[in-house]
């Protein structure tokens, strides 16, 4: 199942804040927005594989 996720990504002094609107746990930085995106992408899997291993329900 191909679910999506709005960003929202922050100007911060050491680069971009990234996170996920509709679920704001994911949440990381990154020194350029490339970096951010995918440190995000990242952090999604990761949300993902943890809610999934503690049967919680995946936010829509």
């Amino acid at each position: 199942m191909l679910m999506n996720y709005t960003a929202k990504y922050t100007k911060i002094s050491s680069g971009y804040m990234g996170q996920l609107l509709e679920w704001p746990e994911v949440i990381t930085e990154g020194k350029t927005i490339e970096e951010c995106r995918e440190m995000l992408k990242d952090a999604l899997h990761e949300m993902l594989l943890a809610y999934q291993q503690q049967g919680k329900e995946i936010p829509r």
